[in-house]
């Protein structure tokens, strides 16, 4: 058990480093191969105007509901191992994504990970311990304006604007779409800067199969966040993943660092019969957050 909560807390280092977005206002860049153009003639006013439809019904594909919960089993490959556990995922939009691990067979908790508005709460049951941390508190998080509606596009399956909380129906042209005969995905991709997101939408249906995330700076190095999707599940009138695979790599670490977590639930409800933020014992003693993710990205 030590293994996975271990193994939980660095995933969930990696994940906030990978993940890092720009504070600043999405510039639309012009990719390789397609100009802007000025003087618009009447084809390429259609070829626009088909593209910004796609975008819209990727961005109708947004599930409606509020709440999504259901048991999980919780898997971490790394380093050439694969542990595995039972766990839970709790997640209400706008308010919290959280992810608890339990013991195989017992089903006592084991620790959980959870993501706010305001931060980041880590609690090790074994140990009695927890760390608690800003957004802004870590210098990676703070310079890059990570924030947690970023993490939330991806949990909940959705495109999303760095530094903004929401995707505006004004901010779908700044998606590039390339719409081609051939092949069963359309790509969409935001730049801006040394940010690239990267969304594998399936050309029938708008609905996303994959995303990537990748980022890379002199002080940072080079970051790649890579999430799959898969066994889409009805709820209400829309598809859910029930099955999130991430992989992440980055050289931002002392040691470069890698690895693959899946998420994988049994069943999607949206059950909103659960508390929203978790409360710590007075007697879990707090760790230093700088400490303990420094000690875990560069070991």
């Amino acid at each position: 058990m030590k293994k996975i909560l271990h193994g939980a807390l660095t995933v969930c280092a990696v994940l906030l480093l990978a993940s890092c977005a720009s504070k600043k206002a999405v510039v639309k860049e012009p990719l390789p191969g397609k100009e802007p153009h000025t003087g618009a003639t009447s084809p390429v006013i259609a070829e626009d105007m088909q593209e910004l439809a796609f975008v819209q019904r990727v961005f109708d594909n947004q599930v409606y509901a509020q709440n999504i919960v259901g048991n999980m089993t919780f898997s971490l490959t790394r380093g050439g191992k694969r542990i595995s556990a039972p766990g839970s995922v709790r997640i209400r939009k706008d308010k919290v994504i959280r992810l608890q691990v339990f013991i195989p067979f017992l089903g006592t908790e084991v620790g959980r990970i959870e993501f706010t508005p305001d931060g980041v709460l880590i609690i090790d049951r074994m140990h009695k311990e927890y760390v608690r941390a800003d957004y802004r508190e870590l210098d990676f998080l703070r310079d890059n304006g990570l924030t947690f509606y970023s993490l939330q596009a991806l949990f909940w399956n959705q495109l999303l604007v760095p530094g903004k909380e929401k995707v505006s129906e004004s901010d779908l042209k700044s998606f590039y779409v390339r719409l081609s005969p051939v092949g069963e995905t359309v790509p969409l991709v935001l730049k801006k800067g040394s940010m690239e997101y990267r969304w594998n939408a399936q050309k029938d249906n708008g609905r996303i199969l994959s995303a990537v995330v990748s980022y890379q700076s002199n002080q940072h190095g080079k970051s790649t966040l890579t999430w799959n999707y898969d066994n889409f599940k009805a709820v209400g009138v829309k598809q859910f993943p029930a099955k999130q695979v991430f992989s992440f790599m980055t050289t931002a670490t002392k040691t470069p660092q890698q690895g693959q977590v899946t998420i994988d639930m049994n069943d999607v409800q949206t059950d909103s019969n659960w508390e929203e933020r978790s409360t710590v014992s007075s007697r879990y003693k707090q760790m230093d957050v700088k400490a303990v993710l420094g000690k875990l990205l560069n070991r």
